[in-house]
């Protein structure tokens, strides 16, 4: 059975191919100089890392280069796989359930398609795994066998549900889950909501309704909004994170299906625009490829052959 880090590795390798890959082929018996620095520059920008994030990496390769008087063209990966760790760890914050108020609230929101309802259920696992008591909201009453689907998965989880009838009000739902998980002594609410699109202003003004029901029925406790992006979204992952922060906030990003896709790089387009932590990455279907995000070993990983 593979190690996290063996299971990360090797889940990035579209992603490392893309980076690691190509840079190895171009620093190989090179100086470090400007012409070298641009054809890396282009080579992250191509791997959806963006240009902020790129410059800043470059600038930063630029100058430990100098402080370190390090002139040859194979030392940048060393220093690219430190200055891309130091960038991902600027925002990374504890994604488990520490608040003292209880129970801690997940609104957990993105756009179809992303993989929510999977994800609720690793997390539901996770989480009761560790001795939290968890209780699932069913509030995608949209989608035909939504409210299914989380059921199957609260019940392998061996947590809670609060559910309604398809075609619910889902802020009504999402008000007697808050009420319930209060009196059951809950220490996590995780709320499903229905996937939506980031343009559709109806849709997130549902959200917004779903989050002050919440509120009212939980005024003390911490009502986090975890948006969940597919990794293989690309650039577009920023303008998702920029829409959801305007409705509901984002307190934390969960980026899936990074095993099947060379776009992982948007990680660090995300850090540096952003300054969005990220919390759990997913690298597969099985309930423990949901790994919490360590920026050290992420870097790590996509350099290590």
């Amino acid at each position: 059975m593979l190690n996290s880090f063996e299971k990360l590795r090797r889940s990035l390798s579209k992603t490392k191919a893309s980076i690691l890959g190509k840079i190895t082929q171009v620093v190989s018996r090179r100086k470090i100089d400007d012409d070298l620095l641009d054809e890396i520059e282009q080579i992250l920008i191509e791997a959806d890392v963006g240009v902020k994030a790129t410059m800043r990496l470059i600038e930063s390769v630029r100058e430990s280069a100098h402080a370190n008087k390090l002139t040859e063209g194979e030392d940048i990966i060393n220093l690219l796989q430190q200055e891309i760790s130091k960038l991902l760890g600027r925002d990374s914050a504890e994604a488990e359930v520490v608040s003292p108020v209880k129970p801690a609230v997940w609104l957990i929101v993105g756009v179809n398609g992303v993989g929510k309802t999977t994800t609720i259920g690793k997390l539901a696992t996770r989480f009761a795994a560790s001795g939290q008591k968890v209780l699932i909201a069913a509030c995608d009453t949209f989608r035909a066998a939504a409210i299914d689907q989380i059921t199957i998965w609260a019940e392998r989880s061996g947590v809670d549900i609060i559910k309604s009838q398809e075609g619910a009000d889902p802020a009504s739902v999402a008000f007697d889950a808050a009420r319930a998980a209060k009196a059951r002594g809950a220490d996590l609410l995780i709320v499903d909501t229905a996937g939506r699109l980031h343009t559709k202003t109806n849709l997130m003004e549902e959200l917004k309704k779903i989050r002050r029901v919440v509120n009212k029925a939980l005024p003390d406790s911490p009502v986090l909004s975890k948006l969940i992006i597919d990794g293989s979204t690309g650039q577009n992952a920023l303008n998702q994170v920029r829409v959801f922060t305007d409705a509901v906030g984002c307190d934390g990003l969960i980026i899936t299906k990074l095993d099947g896709t060379a776009k992982g790089g948007v990680l660090l387009a995300i850090a540096e625009e952003l300054e969005v932590p990220v919390d759990f990455i997913g690298l597969g279907e099985s309930v423990d490829d949901l790994q919490e995000f360590n920026p050290e070993q992420f870097a790590k990983a996509l350099f290590t052959q």
